[in-house]
Parts: C-alpha cells; sequence; structure tokens
C-alpha cells in the first residue's frame, strides 16, 4: 500500500522558515542593526558555503571542514559516554543497592555545566582536545544512564519469569530478555546524550578556541563579522537537526528487525 504525497509535509515547513526569515528582516532593519540581514549573511558568507572544503589556515576553512572537526570530536566523546553509561545505567537498573549508593552522586554530577567541567578537563590533561573528550562523556552519558536504568527497571515481571522458569543463565538472561526489552529507553537515552555532547563541543571550542564550528563561532564574534556568527549558528542548529533524524531513524529501523 503505497502512501499519498501531501503537499502540506512540504508546504508547512517553507511557510515556517520564511517567517523566521521575515522576522529576521524586519529585526535587522529596525531594533537591531548591527545585525545582518538574511540577504547581506548569505553574501558575506558564501565563500565559506560555496568552497565547503577549502583551507588556508587552520581558522580559516570552509564551513564543511569546521563541522567535520566538530563532528569527529562530538563521535569520539560521544562513543566514551556510551560505553560508560549503557554499562552503568544497567547496574543501577538491576541493583537496587548499586542505585541506592550511586544515584545520590548522580544527581550532584548531573546538572553540572560544561563550562564547568571543561575548566577540570584541563587541569587533569593539559590539552585542550582531550579535555574537551573528557567534558562530552561526562556531560552526555547521563541520559542514557538514567534511561537505561529506568528501562531495566520497566521490564515486565512475567518477562522476567519466563526466563526464570527456562532456567536461563545470567548472560543468557541478559542478552535475550533484558537488553531487548530496554532498548527502546536506550535509544532514547543515547539520542538525547547525542545533541547534549553537539551542545557540549560547540561550548568546548568556543572556550579553548579550538578549530571547529564553535571556534570559528568566537573568532569571528572577536572579529565582529556578525554575518559569520549567524552562519555558524544556522550551521549549528541544522547539524543539530540531522543528528537528531539520523539517531531517530536508526532507532526504527531496529525497532523494525
Amino acid at each position: 500500500m503505497t502512501r499519498r504525497f501531501d503537499p502540506m509535509t512540504c508546504v508547512l515547513p517553507l511557510l515556517g522558515i520564511g517567517m523566521v526569515l521575515l522576522i529576521w528582516t524586519i529585526l535587522s532593519q529596525t531594533v537591531a542593526p548591527d545585525l545582518p540581514s538574511p540577504l547581506q549573511t548569505w553574501v558575506e558568507s558564501q565563500p565559506y558555503v560555496l568552497r565547503p572544503f577549502f583551507k588556508d589556515g587552520e581558522m580559516h576553512q570552509g564551513i564543511a571542514r569546521f563541522a567535520a572537526l566538530s563532528l569527529w570530536r562530538v563521535a569520539k566523546g560521544f562513543s566514551v559516554a556510551i560505553l560508560i553509561g549503557m554499562p552503568l545505567g544497567f547496574l543501577l537498573g538491576l541493583s537496587t543497592t548499586f542505585y541506592r549508593a550511586l544515584d545520590p552522586v548522580i544527581q550532584v554530577l548531573r546538572p553540572i555545566s560544561p563550562l564547568a567541567w571543561l575548566p577540570l578537563g584541563l587541569v587533569i590533561f593539559r590539552q585542550s582536545e582531550p579535555a574537551a573528550l573528557f567534558t562530552i562523556a561526562i556531560c552526555a552519558m547521563w541520559p542514557t544512564v538514567m534511561n537505561t536504568a529506568v528501562g531495566v527497571r520497566s521490564i515486565p515481571q512475567d518477562y522476567l519469569n519466563v526466563g526464570r522458569v527456562l532456567k536461563l543463565s545470567r548472560m543468557k538472561m541478559l542478552r535475550k530478555v533484558i537488553i531487548p526489552a530496554t532498548l527502546p529507553y536506550v535509544f532514547t537515552g543515547c539520542r538525547l546524550s547525542l545533541g547534549i555532547a553537539w551542545l557540549v563541543i560547540v561550548a568546548s571550542e568556543m572556550l579553548t578556541g579550538a578549530p571547529g564550528v564553535g571556534g570559528f563561532l568566537w573568532q569571528e564574534y572577536n572579529s565582529l563579522v556578525y554575518s559569520h556568527i549567524l552562519l555558524s549558528i544556522i550551521t549549528i542548529g541544522v547539524i543539530g537537526y540531522a543528528l537528531d533524524r539520523l539517531m531517530g531513524m536508526v532507532e526504527r529501523k531496529l525497532r523494525i528487525a
């Protein structure tokens, strides 16, 4: 059965984008004269957009190269966050004693801003790159930890009883019952963690001056090139949207499988 194409799925987003551009244009011509208009932003940002992979120096590169640098850092930090967060979440969900011991610690650490963790990372590692990865990992892992723990505790008792009747070993119970039952919760946590990782890397690059979208944004702010600031903001938003959609697609594929 084929789905009928609904033209409103394209028209409504275009109307939303048009409304934002109109408000942006009005603001640039009235209350914020230093704010570049959409047209001015496009004209001044063309070299970075039309030649997205050029490189004339560490902080003078195409926007795609800056995005790739940031995404590579996010991939490494996010991987560390998942490798730590998922096992920790399963332990919290499976062991009441473990949960009671660590929950207060987690609740204290979870709301700490990346702006606070980054200086600590610089003190520990003395280099901006590992400090940024440390900050991403420790800020991004909490949604995965908490959602995985909730997923384990939400497993219907009937599932566990079936496993006991079949006399499954602990490892088989984990692989055949617990992990499949918690996958929706795990993926929700991973999706949230990825979004946080992307937010954190932008802040980290701004503070350390590392080449990337955040570093480019901060450099252009110090140079008072406002159109490039807007280019960076739009790039951050588009990539964040794309990452969220990508994780959603992966989640749907695995659920169907």
